[in-house]
């Protein structure tokens, strides 16, 4: 998984402006720098790096290795790292979360107004619960249900909120602790403290939600009580209504009816309860960020770029792809205190690559690189609830080969192509297309594939290659909901109907741009067995590159007023990944990047 108007991404250090796409001078080299000359520097080679790089990477790299060069020289004059980090936490106004209320709030008056419905009643959410591991006494890392924390910004357990619909005002309620909570876990803080620290209006205890709720309501009739109930479409799961907790001394039957019909505790009957109009109200808000939503994900984006170049600067071949992953972790938390990532981290190598979400138990980021293999890290790290959501795609060894090139340039083609064209008012599924149709033209001129790029397109052999969608909503979830509302019906055909949205972009909306290229055998056997579709393959080219594994490129990008603001700050040009990781600071100064047009 985002303002001024700046552009749609960075290009050596610089934020470009998105708009209308232009060949430029720069664009026209991405797919032709194949073969270059190389600049000698100090009698050493650097393969596609600008002299003005090079002059920025530390001394010893530009050192020629000569065979009398005792190891007492050798350490003399260690390079000079860069320094670890150039940011700090950022401090988090919870004025965020009261903006989100309110929002929410206007827009669930206007709703129930255009539907001649009396504006009384309560928004009531629970927060999350700590959960042990299965049976054991081994209490997981904490993290709050995402719409509670969209709406109050507690990060503590066993919390309960309300609004009330008329008037705005917010009410938390706490779980009461028992006495020996201060003796293993820390301090009780008293009521006073939750009202001050998330500005809410009033802080009561969990057990007292009928009482309280019941004498504040101010309308006609019984108090109706909005609760959250609706599909994530990624998951497919429901959200869950509040519940109250009910003694195990209950009868079983009554205990199954509590599960399974809804909200039921003392004196909950006093209340009406809606399941139907509160989930899509508050998804919707979502989807639009606000400013300081923004700054929370671009901060999350700035640390995570920072990691994953520190990771492109380490990574050697003999290593193992989890020590890459615990470079960034390392980082995040260490330099960013980011505790939490949005998403399993995803380190593949070489054919892992090609596993779209690898990382998981069953392939746990363990293989070890090896001289000439391509690695696809996707990882991003979490702040204050907020997502990013980074893939940085570079050779292990540092240096690109001719087929690395080509396929890489492919990918960044397409992903600077969408970015250029992103604007309010523009289809999702178009952008998905232009990714697709990129990515053809390219492999085609690379003598991977053949034929009309128009035939394949209506074919929809695109999917081959980019079988997941280009992107997806990002918040505070990293696949935040919202992609497909009432009435937007998925697509059915390869390719588009794993699109995560088909909405038309909005100003404020904050979505994934990750076009990718890989070659998967499960995707490549049916259609090169399939003569209506084996006529478009190049069968030597694609034989040979069957092994090669994937690229993808992922950016986080804020759809602007104009166009976009490119959130992620990550080299992307080869040149710029070859200098970086021989050693070359980030972002490349003005000289380098003026040696590189």
């Amino acid at each position: 998984m985002v303002t001024h108007h700046v552009g749609p991404g960075f290009q050596h250090g610089v934020r470009l402006t998105c708009g209308p796409h232009k060949e430029t001078k720069t664009t026209k080299k991405r797919s032709t720098r194949i073969i270059s000359k190389r600049p000698k520097l100090l009698g050493r080679i650097l393969p596609q790096v600008p002299s003005a790089i090079a002059e920025s990477l530390p001394p010893s790299s530009l050192r020629p290795a000569t065979a009398g060069a005792s190891r007492g020289a050798a350490m003399a004059s260690p390079p000079r790292p860069p320094p670890a980090s150039s940011l700090a936490p950022i401090k988090v106004p919870m004025e965020l979360h009261a903006q989100n209320r309110e929002k929410l709030t206007h827009a669930l008056r206007q709703h129930l107004a255009a539907s001649s419905r009396p504006t009384h009643g309560f928004v009531l959410l629970q927060g999350g619960e700590e959960r042990t591991r299965y049976c054991s006494d081994h209490v997981e890392l904490f993290r709050q249900e995402s719409y509670f924390a969209y709406l109050f910004g507690v990060k503590e357990p066993g919390f309960y909120g309300a609004i009330d619909v008329s008037s705005g005002k917010s009410t938390l309620f706490a779980p009461r602790l028992p006495a020996d909570y201060a003796v293993w876990l820390g301090e009780i803080k008293p009521s006073s403290y939750f009202k001050e620290h998330y500005m809410v209006d009033m802080v009561f205890y969990v057990d007292e939600i009928a009482e309280v709720l019941d004498r504040q309501y101010g309308g006609p009739g019984k108090p109706l009580l909005f609760l959250l109930y609706g599909l994530n479409t990624d998951s497919n799961n429901f959200s869950k209504p509040a519940v109250l907790e009910v003694p195990l001394s209950r009868p079983s039957l009554q205990l199954f009816f509590y599960c399974f019909v809804g909200l039921w505790g003392p004196g909950m009957e006093k209340f009406d309860t809606d399941l139907d109009t509160l989930h899509p109200i508050l998804t919707e808000c979502r989807v639009i960020k606000s400013e300081l939503e923004i700054a929370l994900i671009q901060y999350a984006n700035d640390i995570s770029s920072e990691a994953h170049v520190e990771v492109m600067r380490k990574a050697k071949v003999g290593m193992k792809e989890y020590q890459l992953e615990s470079i960034f972790l390392h980082h995040v938390y260490m330099y960013g205190g980011c505790r939490h990532c949005s998403y399993t981290c995803i380190c593949a190598t070489g054919e892992n690559s090609a596993v779209l979400h690898y990382g998981h138990a069953a392939a746990p980021n363990d293989r070890t690189l090896k001289d000439g293999d391509m690695s696809l890290l996707d990882m991003g790290a979490e702040y204050h609830f907020y997502a990013s959501d980074i893939t940085c795609s570079f050779p292990v060894n540092g240096k690109f080969t001719v087929d690395q090139l080509l396929i890489y340039n492919a990918v960044l083609k397409a992903h600077n192509n969408v970015l250029s064209e992103m604007r309010p008012g523009v289809s999702w599924i178009d952008m998905h297309k232009l990714a697709e149709r990129t990515i053809l033209e390219s492999l085609k001129a690379g003598g991977v594939i053949l034929g009309d790029i128009d035939d394949m397109m209506a074919e929809r052999f695109g999917a081959v290659f980019l079988p997941h969608g280009l992107g997806h909503l990002l918040g505070i979830d990293t696949h935040d909901p919202g992609g497909y509302m009432k009435g937007m019906e998925r697509e059915k055909e390869p390719g588009l109907k794993a699109l995560r949205t088909v909405r038309t972009l909005q100003e404020g909306m904050v979505i994934t741009v990750e076009p990718g290229c890989y070659f998967i055998d499960a995707l490549l056997v049916p259609v090169l067995e399939n003569p209506n579709t084996s006529k478009y393959f190049n069968l030597n080219e694609i034989s040979r590159l069957k092994g090669f594994g994937g690229v993808r490129i992922e950016s986080d990008v804020l759809v602007t007023s104009q166009g976009c603001k490119n959130l992620t700050n990550c080299p992307r040009e080869t040149w710029e990944i070859e200098a970086v990781m021989a050693g070359a600071r980030w972002p490349l100064d003005d000289s380098a990047s003026a040696a590189s047009s």
